[in-house]
């Protein structure tokens, strides 16, 4: 059955880790890499208001829309209404503030940004559902969709309220297929069953997959394919059914290449290739982490409010993939939105309520030492 998207190559470029030279984004590099991803046949591109301040969208000015006709490729960028809106026409001229720095003239994909958690209630008070079907009504928006990160049971609620969106960006990626916080397994099933096609991000799970564990690099290598860690997480995203495009944050001219080179005439997964990628599942789960399900049965109970689930998910980060980097800075996100580890007083209540009777407070004081 057709769906939208469905003729879309499935490998996009995301304009979030755009290469960098003197702490600027660096404009000729990502012209040449979006001279190679479209020769190549590819043609969409995702950005966001909010991405490096804005200007990412510019970049993508200067080195897609003032060079290549319009018809040429796809543009998707995003309405954060939770970030700095005060009022719903604050919130709204991010969307004309978005189509002046692309010169895009319309966009292709146009989303809600980072729907999930108390993040969501804006985009209800500001009354931006409503104000999306009319700029598309203007033919200023193409398909209007959202993306989102939290559980599968909140996404299937918005979907439920707002069937007019024609589309969902989830975090998918091997690594948190079976995740208890990211859910990603669960959030895709829930956009099937809704009949909504899927935009993939983090199919990598930022940069984390192609530099895996080494548990996870014998796996790989003892295929003999010589392919790229990335390609297999790449890959195992884009087999999916449904699937709009993958979104994979190049961030220099050897990623593109890599990615291109087993994209362009992309294979979907075999069942020996799934073995290997189940094979790999097995191992992440096997390696010493915290066993936190994200149930969240802590959160309800705790005083402080603090974003357990969320900071034992970064912690794992740390344990599992090595990257303290991506886990500081997923903690500095997530802690805007709930209490920090610190915030701890030690009652004990989320510690009577665990399931995994995880050593909560104990567990938490490691999360201060590491990341604050």
């Amino acid at each position: 059955m057709a769906y939208l998207g469905e003729n879309i190559p499935k490998l996009g470029f995301g304009l979030m880790r755009l290469p960098m030279k003197d702490k600027e984004i660096d404009v000729e590099q990502t012209k040449e890499m979006a001279d190679l991803f479209l020769d190549a046949g590819f043609t969409y591109f995702d950005t966001a208001y909010g991405y490096a301040e804005g200007k990412s969208e510019e970049a993508a000015k200067a080195a897609i829309v003032d060079r290549y006709p319009r018809e040429k490729f796809q543009l998707a960028t995003k309405l954060p209404a939770w970030a700095g809106a005060k009022t719903a026409d604050e919130a709204k001229q991010m969307f004309h503030t978005s189509l002046k720095r692309t010169g895009a003239g319309y966009f292709d994909f146009y989303l809600l940004h980072n729907l999930g958690s108390s993040r969501s209630k804006s985009f209800d008070d500001f009354g931006i559902w409503d104000f999306v079907q009319e700029q598309k009504a203007k033919g200023l928006i193409k398909h209007a969709g959202f993306s989102f990160h939290d559980k599968a049971d909140l996404l299937d609620k918005i979907l439920t309220a707002h069937p007019e969106m024609e589309f969902v960006q989830l975090q998918i990626n091997y690594g948190d297929w079976e995740s208890g916080s990211v859910q990603s397994g669960k959030c895709y099933e829930v956009a099937r069953k809704h009949g909504k096609p899927v935009v993939i991000m983090e199919p990598v799970k930022g940069g984390m997959l192609a530099n895996p564990a080494p548990e996870l690099k014998a796996i790989f290598d003892a295929t003999g394919s010589g392919l790229s860690y990335a390609s297999w997480a790449i890959r195992f995203a884009a087999s999916l059914e449904g699937v709009v495009t993958v979104l994979s944050g190049m961030s220099n001219l050897e990623q593109m290449k890599d990615n291109i080179s087993y994209m362009k005439d992309f294979r979907p997964l075999d069942d020996g290739e799934r073995a290997v990628i189940a094979k790999a599942q097995e191992a992440l789960a096997g390696i010493p982490h915290i066993p936190c399900t994200a149930c969240e049965y802590c959160v309800k109970g705790c005083q402080q409010l603090i974003a357990i689930p969320q900071i034992f998910e970064m912690m794992n980060r740390v344990m599992v993939y090595k990257d303290l980097n991506s886990g500081k800075f997923g903690y500095r996100w997530e802690t805007q939105f709930g209490g920090k580890a610190s915030d701890c007083v030690g009652c004990g209540k989320c510690e009577e309520v665990c399931p995994q009777q995880i050593e909560i407070i104990k567990t938490l004081k490691e999360a201060v030492e590491q990341f604050e």
